[in-house]
């Protein structure tokens, strides 16, 4: 897939960043494509464009556990079958907060609004709308959907072109087995950790976890999750779309009986891409 920095002249509060970028087999020996980024510098979109565009687009933001960027430069099967519904897919890496950037636990943050801008800032070289980008996220990218949602009210970086003045707001947004609340019981640990490395106060957890914090004019949000999933608990998704209902913010949301961390069913992905593709259709979308 062709590929594109989000930042120009390199992502901002690097003074005391020493991490090297590296991409590595997420299993020895494996699929040769199946690659995670690890201590992200220079993060990128990758674009996978549509055969026939119908000027949506989606931006992908892949999981990891705040420790790495599960993702394949050679694209992947959620990505082409977007594509197959005429959806231009951006599918970003992210810097990881604890490397060392001077916006600590928001330096992800700061990539994902910087991501969405930059794709509403060249919709016309791209042939989309810019007023139909929705977000997907997945694990700890559901959570960075999620908080990307939730954050469009406010900067966490300080312009630097043009492509800065551009909205936020996803139109819509679509979290798979999302890590949402950074409070015990149900927290995901590792991500806990990685977003505060040096530890955290109750105020730090609260003000990250994107159920305690949904806005009035959130995007109309769908979730999926397993019931049976150990690694993130269903109930990260059972709370937020708790917060969504009392906001009366549009929602939807599917608890599979089995699927584990990843909604996969006997090495097959359950349908939850294809129960997303019909509330993106009535939030917009796809015209």
């Amino acid at each position: 897939m062709e590929s594109f920095k989000l930042w120009p002249n390199g992502a901002p509060g690097a003074k005391k960043v020493t991490v090297k970028e590296d991409w590595i087999l997420r299993n020895a020996g494996g699929d040769p494509n199946d690659t995670a980024a690890t201590h992200v510098t220079d993060p990128i979109l990758m674009v996978r464009r549509p055969k026939n565009p119908n000027g949506a687009a989606v931006l992908m933001i892949p999981g990891g556990g705040y420790v790495r960027v599960a993702v394949s430069r050679a694209g992947g099967g959620t990505d082409q079958w977007l594509a197959d519904q005429g959806i231009t897919t951006f599918v970003m890496t992210y810097r990881l907060p604890a490397d060392g950037w001077a916006a600590g636990p928001e330096t992800p943050l700061q990539d994902a609004q910087r991501a969405i801008r930059l794709i509403r800032h060249r919709a016309a070289e791209f042939g989309i709308d810019p007023k139909r980008v929705a977000v997907i996220g997945f694990s700890a990218g559901g959570h960075l959907a999620g908080w990307l949602s939730e954050s469009f009210g406010r900067e966490s970086y300080a312009p630097v072109d043009a492509a800065d003045t551009q909205s936020t707001k996803p139109l819509m947004a679509g979290l798979f087995y999302p890590v949402m609340t950074m409070t015990a019981p149900h927290a995901h640990g590792g991500s806990v950790k990685q977003l505060f490395p040096q530890g955290s106060t109750d105020a730090q957890r609260k003000a990250l976890s994107l159920e305690q914090n949904v806005p009035v004019d959130m995007p109309p949000t769908f979730l999926a999750h397993a019931g049976d999933d150990r690694v993130v608990v269903a109930e990260n998704s059972l709370m937020l779309y708790g917060a969504l209902r009392a906001n009366k913010t549009p929602t939807e949301l599917h608890i599979f009986e089995k699927g584990g961390h990843g909604l996969r069913t006997n090495g097959k992905d359950e349908p939850f891409m294809e129960l997303w593709l019909p509330f993106a259709k009535r939030h917009g979308l796809l015209g």
